[in-house]
């Protein structure tokens, strides 16, 4: 039972190490106001029946709400990532999200308190795409402004 148990933890969180969970998990009591405000949108199958889960593992990554169902990574950016190191840092962790087929879709703190009806839209949008079968070799862009 133990391997049962260990093949799902891995797969589940990527590999995630026991102290990178326990993170997450004290992450989850320190929400930015922007991430309740998404949360409270999409918690609880209430979202196009897709379960989220907040400040998920992911590897060696936090991300900020994870599908695993659809394998779908939504990231909320404040200011910092406006900075040019940390939007280089936020293009190599996507790409190696992308790099074990997890879509990454980003937005701005401004977007969820300024337009989060077209945030949700756009989510709704993107597990369309994702839960139907597409072509081969499809790709969406994932990066969105709506400000």
């Amino acid at each position: 039972m133990a391997f049962i148990k260990t093949s799902y933890r891995n797969d589940f969180y990527y590999g995630a190490s026991q102290d990178l969970i326990k993170r997450a998990k004290e992450l989850r009591k320190t929400s930015t106001e922007a991430e309740i405000l998404l949360w409270e949108a999409i918690r609880n199958h209430g979202f196009s029946n897709f379960k989220f889960r907040r400040q998920h593992p992911v590897k060696w990554f936090i991300a900020d709400f994870y599908c695993h169902k659809l394998k779908l990574i939504i990231e909320l950016d404040g200011g910092i990532h406006h900075e040019i190191s940390q939007a280089e840092y936020d293009e190599r962790r996507t790409a190696e999200l992308e790099d074990l087929g997890i879509q990454v879709i980003r937005f701005s703190n401004e977007e969820i308190y300024n337009n989060l009806e077209s945030v949700l839209q756009i989510i709704a949008q993107t597990i369309q795409r994702s839960s139907s079968p597409s072509p081969r070799g499809y790709s969406f862009y994932t990066s969105f402004s709506i400000i």
